[in-house]
């Protein structure tokens, strides 16, 4: 069974690993339900979560990245590589998941969450500076980049609330073979996949424009 482990909220933090100064990246996890709602676009709008901060408008929340998720599984993966504790939300992620492949969940999959709100996968999650200097571990976002497990950005598609110990569960795949773990890939450090993200009409515009900035090629010109 699948489920939320924990929700986690942030407020700003003084920074000096982003240009604005303060990050939301501290999540922590909360007792109670929180409200989820579509935050509006990129650059107006934040977090998914009521209450939760998202500082940088310019690279991060709006509505194609209004939550962000993170498997427990994967975390325990990260604390024995890198011989310390990550309680949830210390990627800055809103839900902590467990149960759930999130590198291998599909761009346009849908969950169901507790008794209402219902999320669409999106796109993964590209690390930054922020998040290499919350971690503190030297060469992460290279690191980060080359073990590929991500975590998914999420939309929302019905609003209501969640809550630690909600069940998740996968209510839509789209007939297509581009998982979170193919895209974040394509879109860091193997361009010759970029192809082969066009078929997923859920990615957000501005990583369309990538890959179309990136390679020539149309869904026209991919094999069978």
């Amino acid at each position: 069974m699948s489920f939320l482990l924990s929700v986690n909220i942030g407020s700003a933090t003084p920074t000096d690993h982003s240009d604005i100064g303060v990050t939301g990246i501290d999540k922590r996890p909360v007792d109670g339900p929180v409200e989820v709602r579509a935050p509006g676009p990129k650059g107006v709008g934040g977090s998914g979560l009521v209450g939760d901060r998202v500082c940088d408008l310019r690279n991060h929340g709006g509505n194609d990245q209004a939550v962000y998720a993170y498997a427990r599984e994967d975390l325990d993966a990260w604390a024995a590589e890198l011989g310390r504790e990550l309680p949830s939300g210390s990627f800055g992620e809103n839900l902590t998941t467990t149960g759930i492949d999130l590198t291998a969940a599909l761009i346009g999959e849908r969950w169901a969450i507790g008794e209402r709100v219902v999320l669409e996968v999106s796109c993964p999650r590209i690390p930054c500076r922020t998040f290499a200097g919350w971690l503190g571990e030297r060469g992460w976002v290279k690191t980060f980049t080359q073990l590929a497990i991500p975590g998914a950005h999420l939309r929302v598609i019905r609003p209501g609330t969640i809550k630690p110990g909600d069940r998740v569960a996968v209510v839509h795949r789209p007939d297509h073979d581009v998982t979170i773990g193919l895209a974040f890939r394509a879109l860091t450090i193997e361009a010759h996949l970029l192809p082969r993200l066009l078929v997923a009409d859920a990615l957000p515009d501005e990583d369309k424009e990538r890959v179309a900035k990136r390679t020539p090629v149309t869904v026209d010109d991919l094999p069978d």
